[in-house]
């Protein structure tokens, strides 16, 4: 007699899954708290350790560098172990990377612990979403990924703010690092504790996913459709003009507009602060009435003007930088969750991981340019226009994305949510 007990085909109730939405946001928001935490030290870095801003676009490429070839092998990975063992891997060698990277005041030392937190840091990312994916297709998929980034970005937003709120630390450059690595130790604990939750449904529930694991096939990459690939060239635009920003906001605000290192926080923490309200709101009409390559061609529009606006006018930086909060609300509220539309729901893993590939190249060059032009203009201004360039590159592909899902994929990606 076949002693193997029947999983009941229900799935989890709604209050559950919500719980393990905040839980598997809170290792993002960790997640999101080391990344940002360099950029409040970027002048710490000059000041103190000799760093050139080539040196410190650089050393913020390497998270990207790395990510060219791991990411898509951590999406393969979560295709094929899954997202429990993947999100813990990944997390711990966040931990880690962030710990070395408080060792000691070399470049080669913090460079080597930016790459192997960035190999963890972006494979988490797509793990997380892939549980999001998982958990919430063809319910509140949209809504989930605005309250996912809300929570993560919550990370970003303290990090922004970590002069004020832990000015104490700010007198060497180690002392953020090192409050980022407790950041980075609540990112494995939220990671265990997802762990634990869905170990606990699958033993009573059929979750979508769960079963065993499809083997790769490397041209599939290659066949995913055109609206997911122009999905990828605006996703690669749209942050290649936004994180290289971010990561050198604070020299442009000092420069230009003759703030302290604090102000220059709290305005780039608006960017952050908007899109958290925002992102679950535009992601929530998203799923009731549709409407998706619209809202990302919005986005896309909002975002042009922002960097012309900090750099040539005397306009108070709340300004451009809601601007920008909207537009960082409105396009990945819209654009994350599309691709699950898009996509093989069993090569979800795959499909995430190649499009953050993509962005990773696209944000690592544009790091490594800023730098350069930084150091060889002396000025702000060429690398203010690289970012408006890139923003309307992120409008053009957001246009023919929309053409392409009316004319050849019966208007898919404008429908509401059944």
């Amino acid at each position: 007699m076949n002693k193997t007990s029947t999983i009941p085909q229900t799935g989890p109730r709604k209050s559950y899954r919500w719980l393990v939405l905040v839980v598997a946001s809170m290792a993002m928001f960790g997640n999101y708290y080391v990344y940002d935490s360099l950029a409040p030290i970027s002048d710490l870095l000059v000041s103190q350790l000799g760093f050139s801003e080539s040196e410190y676009g650089l050393l913020q490429s390497l998270y990207n560098i790395v990510n060219i070839l791991m990411v898509p092998l951590g999406g393969i990975l979560i295709d094929r172990i899954g997202t429990k063992k993947a999100a813990l891997i990944f997390s711990t060698l966040c931990m880690v990377g962030t710990g070395i990277t408080a060792v000691e005041g070399s470049f080669m030392t913090l460079a080597i612990g930016r790459m192997i937190f960035g190999i963890g840091a972006e494979s988490l990312i797509v793990a997380v979403t892939t549980v999001l994916a998982k958990w919430f297709k063809g319910k509140e998929l949209a809504f989930a990924f605005g309250i996912n980034l809300t929570i993560a970005r919550l990370g970003s937003l303290l990090a922004d703010n970590s002069p004020t709120l832990f000015g104490s630390v700010f007198g060497n450059w180690r002392g953020p690092i090192l409050v980022a690595l407790s950041f980075a130790v609540i990112s494995v604990i939220a990671v265990l504790i997802y762990v634990a939750l869905e170990r606990s449904a699958e033993k009573k529930y059929s979750l979508a996913g769960a079963g065993e694991p499809d083997k790769i096939v490397w041209k599939e990459i290659f066949s995913f459709g055109i609206p997911f690939w122009i999905i990828v060239a605006l996703c690669m635009t749209f942050y290649s003009a936004v994180f290289p920003f971010r990561s050198f906001a604070y020299l442009i605000f000092m420069d230009k507009h003759d703030i302290t290192r604090e102000l220059a926080g709290n305005y780039n923490s608006i960017i952050i602060f908007a899109s958290m309200i925002l992102t679950p709101i535009f992601g929530l009409i998203a799923d009731k009435y549709g409407r998706r390559a619209t809202l990302m061609i919005a986005g896309s529009v909002l975002i042009i003007p922002v960097f012309l606006l900090v750099g040539y006018t005397k306009l108070e930086l709340w300004l451009p930088m809601a601007m920008m909060g909207i537009s960082f609300s409105l396009i990945p509220a819209v654009m994350w969750p599309s691709v699950a539309l898009v996509v093989n729901e069993k090569r979800l893993g795959t499909a995430y991981g190649m499009m953050t590939m993509l962005q990773n190249i696209g944000w690592g060059a544009t790091n490594l340019t800023v730098g350069s032009l930084n150091d060889s203009t002396g000025s702000y201004d060429a690398s203010l226009w690289v970012f408006t360039g890139l923003g309307v590159l992120a409008l053009l592909f957001s246009i023919l994305l929309k053409i392409y899902d009316k004319k050849r994929n019966n208007g898919q990606l404008e429908q509401a949510n059944l």
